[in-house]
């Protein structure tokens, strides 16, 4: 008689006690009882991953952000849920690395009213996240896009608008050519950002999806995207706004890190990383809630956490939740800049970001890079049919492993495909997010890491 056990702790999650026999019926008992068990194991984790999704996504980290200090709210429960699955911390004792930034915030009332129309914040219009304060009622000049095409049209407008906002009708109304749309662009910045140009603000009409992000600087003055259908542009004469924008010049986010000793090479490491860090607040109630991007790579990661925590692997496996992903992927710089592990000693390292669809399998970034590394993805999906495909892609710095990338650690970015196109909005829900392949992506990835 012998013990297989599932997690290699003085107390043991799982037992399965197998006797040994010769006979055909008892081979066919122990080789069900094998899988139920691997079923079991896998079945949990999943479970669990579902489980991190709901929980980061929800009201209570208000978007991972920082107003509210909402991102390292999330990073307690991460740190805990590490300590949980007996993860070491990485930094002398704690699972935290601490750095600094400056960023725009929005901590008060968000209010847009055109005419007599109240909108709908992040469902109506977007404020820029460089926009500074602004409060009063404010008379609407409205220009076309055709106004914007001669060089020097936005100093021109902006001089007839001294203490007005513009009302800039983004959709075009003629086919332009690229000199037009170029000149046209550079207007528009202009606009938005040139602090010679005085007047009060700028209001961009569109059709086009309404996407957020953060920023570490404010502009000189407020810019407000908007997308609803029934409004006409050119009948607005008025806007009642107030914006309440604070620029933090000294924010403390913080990183998340912990390792599992390797059983046979742990000078060896094999390193998973995802940004837990979204979009934060609009204001004083509304949140994005990122379950997609990226409540799901951070649900994967931790996934994986918490199965190596019970499995430890041949080599020494390293778990970081990085911050600041959003607004520059400032986090994992200070990490590469002051690493807590040495980096010459990774063996690969895999960024989860957006894991929660599937429908079209994933995408590897640096595929073509470590084109072995790929291959042999490739060949487990084949061999095990666990995703519908696994795409290749060149080499693109759109996320954390760009940091490590750079300074020559060999590593992947990989994300799913397919599914809902929720992305940098409040729509971004862990109600809606399917999780269409969470199960399958994560056996894949514990062979990938398996084999490594």
């Amino acid at each position: 008689m012998f013990t297989i056990a599932a997690e290699g702790k003085d107390k043991p999650k799982h037992y399965l006690k197998i006797m040994l026999y010769n006979s055909p019926l008892q081979k066919l008992t122990l080789s069900i009882l094998c899988l139920s068990t691997a079923l079991t194991v896998t079945a949990q984790e999943v479970n669990y991953g579902r489980s991190i999704v709901r929980k980061l996504a929800s009201p209570e980290f208000k978007g991972r952000g920082y107003v509210e200090d909402g991102a390292k709210k999330a990073s307690v429960f991460i740190a805990a849920e590490f300590a949980k699955d007996g993860l070491t911390p990485l930094n002398s004792g704690s699972y935290f690395q601490d750095y600094h930034l400056s960023v725009n915030t929005f901590p008060g009332k968000v209010i847009v009213q055109l005419d007599q129309a109240t909108l709908k914040t992040a469902v109506d219009y977007l404020v820029s996240a460089s926009s500074p304060s602004v409060k009063g009622t404010f008379k609407v000049i409205s220009i076309s896009r055709a106004q914007l095409i001669s060089a020097g049209s936005a100093a021109t407008l902006a001089e007839s608008a001294k203490g007005s906002f513009i009302l800039l009708d983004n959709r075009p109304e003629k086919e332009e050519t690229p000199e037009e749309s170029s000149e046209i662009k550079k207007n528009i910045q202009r606009l938005e950002y040139d602090e010679q140009l005085d007047f009060k603000g700028l209001i961009i009409y569109t059709t086009e999806k309404l996407t957020w992000t953060t920023y570490t600087y404010q502009s000189v003055r407020p810019v407000i995207t908007v997308n609803k259908k029934d409004l006409d542009p050119k009948s607005i004469r008025q806007i009642n706004v107030q914006i309440d924008a604070s620029l933090v010049a000294d924010y403390q986010p913080r990183n998340v890190g912990g390792m599992v000793k390797g059983t046979a090479v742990p000078d060896s490491m094999i390193v998973i990383t995802a940004h837990y860090d979204h979009l934060g607040m609009m204001g004083r109630k509304v949140y994005f809630p990122g379950a997609n991007d990226n409540a799901s790579g951070t649900a994967l990661m931790m996934t994986m956490a918490r199965y190596y925590g019970s499995h430890p692997g041949k080599y020494t496996m390293v778990f970081i939740a990085f911050s600041g992903e959003e607004i520059g992927m400032l986090g994992s710089e200070a990490f590469v800049e002051h690493p807590l592990i040495d980096l010459k000693k990774i063996r690969f390292l895999t960024n989860f970001d957006m894991a929660g669809t599937g429908e079209e399998g994933i995408r590897v970034v640096n595929g073509t890079i470590y084109r072995n590394r790929f291959d042999q993805l490739v060949q487990l999906n084949d061999r095990y049919k666990l995703l519908p495909k696994v795409d290749i892609r060149a080499e693109s710095c759109n996320s954390d492993h760009c940091r490590f990338y750079q300074r020559g650690v060999p590593s992947f970015f990989i994300y799913t495909q397919g599914g809902i196109r929720a992305y940098h909005d409040v729509y971004d829900r862990a109600e809606t997010l399917p999780l269409t392949v969470f199960d399958n992506y994560f056996k894949l990835m514990q062979k990938f890491f398996d084999q490594l």
